[in-house]
């Protein structure tokens, strides 16, 4: 990485080295239920250890607010990379203070150390001098792996990499830096932007740096609401971070000063509860009713999108258009999914947590289900009593696992028959895992299903039949 460092630049042999990685995985009942994001760390982990370095992991889990919540431990997380690196994984008191102090001191040339939940401080979310002074103080050179948190001005990820130096990019960091630098550094045009999600302010610096590069920029999720109520619409109940709303402004301001389209809703599925079974209608423009709340774009805005969308030749899609884990809320989503699907374009889609499917693609030729590891863990749980939750579904016994496994099974050959090839063969435990997507959607295909495997992907390159995602 030109003008970069990274984690092989570095001596570090006897440093302590500070390694921000992203382990914030799906738990339940206390057992990780996919690994990926744990498994994907594993590279930089093996590097450091096997240069004699002193290595010091954190992570954040969840949203515990700045207060300490064993449910939202990093102890399962410690437990799964032991079982991975083969060797003890002790997971330190706190991540700041004596506990951690302790911990670090007692680590040998070689040995790993997993710091507690760094969100358990409200000092990591407010990037706090001061904290970020305390973990600062725990290594001598600063490694960020994190790629899925590193957009974050968090104390792990801004604070300490300026006290911290040298400060390197870690192993899965360079390459998805690499893959999308080349992408957008000389995208074909035009190159358009979807973005989604929640937060205006996780989005900030990414759309301000995308209207500089693209021909303009979709919005939806919950975001699109903050620009409407800078543009003086009513949105009526709908979520909007009141103290984003200049910065919206400013942000609409800088695309009419480039010429560069922000593309908003023009019209809104709305709901008064989030619940499959909940009454839903379509409000149009600024009509959406005080007491009701903007969950999804509408059919309009859909139709605008797709035909917006159909010239593009670069596309960079994040985030979910609405609340698509409930169904009558996914359809703007799916739509999307199933345009891009089609586009003759190169895409690059983020998604959050790998699903199921990940895993049962490394089944299909012979393999059996019962053989997964996510087979393994559902029946162990059911095997004590405890009903699961995964993928969305609710499995009350054992009998019902096979067969919901081999349901992503048949998913992924009917991707796999439509026009689906993986991206070049790497080791599943290190790498993020690309699709080359060509063909159509096949009818047989649910589009929920489809939207699963695409969206909870850490990257997919969709286009016909390139091999976009790994050298």
């Amino acid at each position: 990485m030109p003008n970069r460092l990274g984690v092989r630049d570095l001596t570090v042999a006897g440093k302590r080295v500070f390694v921000r990685v992203d382990f914030n995985v799906p738990i339940e009942d206390g057992e990780i239920t996919d690994d990926t994001r744990i498994r994907a760390a594993l590279p930089t982990i093996e590097y450091l250890r096997g240069q004699g370095a002193r290595v010091v992991l954190a992570s954040h889990r969840g949203r515990p607010g700045g207060e300490r919540r064993p449910e939202l431990s990093l102890a399962p997380a410690a437990a799964r990379l032991a079982e991975l690196l083969g060797t003890p994984v002790p997971l330190a008191g706190d991540c700041v203070g004596d506990a951690a102090s302790e911990a670090v001191d007692a680590l040998a040339a070689g040995a790993v150390v997993l710091l507690e939940n760094l969100r358990f401080h409200a000092g990591e979310e407010a990037n706090d001098s001061a904290f970020a002074k305390q973990l600062a103080q725990l290594a001598d050179a600063y490694v960020n792996d994190a790629f899925g948190a590193a957009h974050r001005a968090h104390a792990s990820t801004a604070g300490v990499a300026k006290l911290l130096q040298p400060a390197a990019a870690g192993l899965l960091m360079e390459s998805e830096l690499r893959h999308l630098g080349d992408t957008l550094e000389n995208p074909e045009r035009p190159f358009l932007p979807v973005l989604g999600g929640s937060k205006v302010s996780d989005k900030i610096a990414v759309i301000s740096r995308l209207l500089d590069v693209s021909d303009g920029i979709l919005i939806g999720g919950a975001m699109a609401y903050t620009f409407l109520v800078a543009m003086g619409r009513h949105v009526g109940d709908s979520l909007v971070e009141r103290d984003k709303i200049e910065v919206a402004r400013d942000l609409l301001i800088q695309a009419l000063e480039l010429g560069k389209p922000i593309y908003l809703p023009i019209d809104h599925v709305i709901t008064q509860e989030f619940s499959a079974t909940a009454e839903t209608r379509v409000a149009y423009r600024d009509t959406i009713e005080d007491g009701w709340e903007a969950v999804d774009i509408g059919p309009a805005t859909r139709a605008m999108y797709g035909q917006i969308l159909e010239r593009a030749k670069t596309v960079v899609w994040n985030g979910p258009l609405g609340v698509y884990e409930i169904e009558p809320f996914a359809h703007g989503t799916m739509s999307i999914a199933t345009i891009l699907s089609t586009l003759d374009a190169t895409t690059i889609i983020g998604g959050g947590d790998c699903v199921a499917a990940v895993e049962m693609a490394g089944l299909i030729g012979g393999g059996d289900v019962t053989d997964s590891r996510t087979y393994r863990a559902l029946t162990t749980a059911m095997e004590a009593g405890k009903p699961r939750r995964h993928g969305g579904r609710h499995l009350d016994s054992i009998a019902t696992i096979p067969e919901y496994c081999q349901t992503y099974v048949d998913i992924y050959q009917d991707m796999l028959s439509n026009g689906y090839r993986p991206a070049a063969p790497r080791d599943r435990r290190n790498a993020d895992i690309g699709l080359a997507v060509g063909g159509e959607v096949n009818e047989g295909l649910s589009l929920a299903r489809y939207h699963r495997i695409l969206m909870h992907r850490h990257h997919f390159a969709v286009g016909p039949l390139r091999q976009m995602h790994h050298d």
